[in-house]
């Protein structure tokens, strides 16, 4: 295995993670306003009957954005599957972002704590609307 830093090939980078949502506006809401993403791109399928969202911290051009999508005839609750992993975020005041994610209900599934003892590097763990586990952390 090749580790460190590897030149891409010209012209690949990854795009975009999909995420299966039961209510498509309630993501939305959960990624943009308590963490701070945009909204790069919407559009409706008709044909497959789906609500696509691509939300994400800047220019979808040139920045990795999550795809969330809703399908409207689906029926049952939507399940994370034991391979999905989580998806993780750098922030800058994670024990700030942690209170601020508490008072609005979200469910801090791990506290902020250090990455290992002695170090200033904290992490955390949350859970989405749909319980996709989100990792938190901030780097010194």
């Amino acid at each position: 295995m090749n580790e460190g830093k590897i030149a891409s090939p010209p012209g690949f980078r990854i795009r975009h993670t999909m995420l299966r949502v039961q209510d498509v506006e309630k993501s939305v809401e959960f990624y943009t306003r308590l963490l701070g993403m945009g909204v790069m791109r919407r559009r409706e399928n008709a044909k497959r009957k789906q609500t696509v969202y691509y939300v994400g911290y800047g220019d979808e051009d040139t920045n990795h954005a999550l795809e969330l999508i809703q399908e409207h005839e689906r029926r049952g609750a939507i399940e994370p599957g034991d391979a999905y992993g989580h998806i993780a975020l750098a922030v800058p005041d994670l024990v700030g972002l942690c209170e601020t994610l508490a008072t609005d209900g979200v469910n801090i599934t791990h506290a902020p704590k250090p990455v290992r003892p002695g170090s200033a590097n904290l992490v955390a763990f949350i859970t989405d609307p749909d319980g996709y586990e989100v990792e938190l952390t901030e780097r010194h």
